[in-house]
């Protein structure tokens, strides 16, 4: 995968993803956060009307940014992100309510997108909490109430099971 754009203000708007093999939601979710991006290199949690996304809440994370040890905190999950895991997290730090291999590879994942200001496209396999196997591809964006520092992120993750 590859990532183009160009220099904004000391940042990255990004234009186009050569993502041969990611599901058209990721791509889709991807088209709505860059069209509220407006200009600006990342939008804020305030431009998204969850009226407009329907079908993609099931599967949103959204995650705080908190000036402590925690320093990712789940804000909301969607129905579907909360049936992979078997549990909500919501309110929880990240290194308590992860889904992925460690607390450290979500923390890592999380603070890229953040250190970057940059969309984040991931795949990986995953074992559902009853033992299914199965796969994902998420895309982690950042959010930023004055268009500079990214205070929230929004996910995204398509599920696939086997």
């Amino acid at each position: 995968m590859s990532i183009s754009g160009q220099s904004v203000a000391g940042g990255t708007v990004v234009h186009r993803v050569d993502a041969a093999g990611y599901h058209d939601d990721i791509l889709a979710f991807h088209d709505i956060w860059l069209g509220k991006c407006r200009g600006r290199i990342m939008p804020a949690r305030d431009d998204f009307d969850p009226a407009e996304m329907v079908s993609f809440l099931p599967g949103i994370t959204l995650i705080d940014i908190v000036p402590d040890a925690r320093r990712f905190v789940y804000r909301l999950l969607g129905t579907r992100e909360v049936a992979m895991r078997g549990k909500d997290p919501t309110g929880k730090g990240v290194g308590e309510g992860f889904y992925a291999s460690s607390a450290d590879c979500a923390m890592a994942a999380y603070q890229d997108v953040v250190t970057r200001r940059a969309p984040r496209f991931e795949q990986r396999r995953f074992v559902t909490p009853d033992n299914r196997i199965g796969h994902e591809q998420s895309i982690i964006l950042p959010l930023s109430d004055d268009g500079q520092t990214v205070n929230k992120l929004i996910a995204y993750t398509h599920h696939y099971l086997v």
